[in-house]
């Protein structure tokens, strides 16, 4: 072999390599560039998602206001009217309107804890705060109405010092317990105690750094169809009994967002004795 064919045989290596680099570069720009149009096309379908579940959760709103609106109106177009109307229906129909304004009340606060959780979680501070405290207090508030039932609450809660935001947990408890007071039945009893996961299947495995919530109450529970929704807006397990109590049909889901806002998991299921039950981790820092 001359000196010539060792010079060609050197370009063609030489050639070769640089094929190679060349053709490995082009591969990894094909792959940025297929994981770029991946991500583009995943970011376009979550801004449709979220277009349309904004256009939904509009439609529901709309859909929610016009029934008291609707009825205020007409209680107020009697009293306005050119009949006569007695003192005992006068007091009627502004009780009525009464009972609806708290519902456009609920709802409309309901709405707003929703937006800002989904929108601007930052607004809602961290603080110091116990929650077993706060779930006391909720369990207080909703007592006469738990009595009215015949509905017995049994908090079994240690003290759970946590840096977590009292607002968002206190509406965790008391929307847990109101959706029991509307929908569990009468004369039945709703538990909450701690408890620390055994499963690997509950939740993330099990540190220190969680407190871990086991909610029960010992009613009818409900159909598998809605089990699987329950933490849905605008989902009602009982239409008729949900409007009569004024339920806005977003308390199960400001739960969840509440519950993700601390760092937690929450999942819901049917006891086998009878009775819904929800697991639930709250993160202590």
């Amino acid at each position: 072999m001359d000196w010539s064919d060792v010079v060609l045989l050197i370009l063609v290596i030489v050639i070769l390599v640089l094929y190679l680099r060349l053709m490995r570069k082009n591969m990894r720009l094909r792959q940025m560039a297929d994981e770029a149009n991946r991500l583009r096309c995943e970011a376009t379908e979550a801004e449709r998602r979220n277009r349309q579940l904004k256009q939904e959760m509009t439609s529901n709103i709309a859909h929610e206001l016009k029934t008291p609106v609707s009825s205020i109106r007409g209680y107020l177009e009697i009293l306005l009217g050119d009949k006569p109307v007695d003192d005992e229906r006068r007091r009627h129909y502004l009780q009525r309107s009464y009972s609806q304004t708290l519902r456009l009340s609920d709802l409309i606060q309901d709405v707003s804890i929703i937006n800002k959780l989904e929108e601007s979680a930052d607004l809602f501070p961290h603080t110091a705060v116990d929650a077993a405290e706060v779930a006391r207090e909720a369990i207080g508030d909703l007592s006469d109405k738990a009595a009215t039932v015949g509905i017995t609450v049994y908090n079994r809660l240690p003290s759970m010092p946590m840096n977590g935001n009292r607002e968002l947990l206190y509406c965790i408890f008391r929307n847990l317990v109101e959706n029991s007071i509307s929908y569990a039945g009468e004369g039945v009893a709703i538990v909450l105690e701690s408890y620390e996961p055994i499963r690997t299947s509950d939740f993330r495995p099990s540190t220190t750094d969680f407190f871990y919530i086991h909610y029960y109450d010992t009613g009818k529970g409900v159909a598998d169809e809605y089990l699987s929704r329950l933490f849905d807006r605008f989902v009602r397990i009982d239409e008729g009994r949900s409007r009569q109590n004024g339920g806005t049909g977003l308390g199960l889901s400001i739960v969840k967002h509440s519950v993700l806002f601390h760092g937690g998991e929450i999942y819901a299921k049917n006891r086998p004795e009878g009775g819904l039950e929800y697991f639930f981790s709250l993160k202590k820092i």
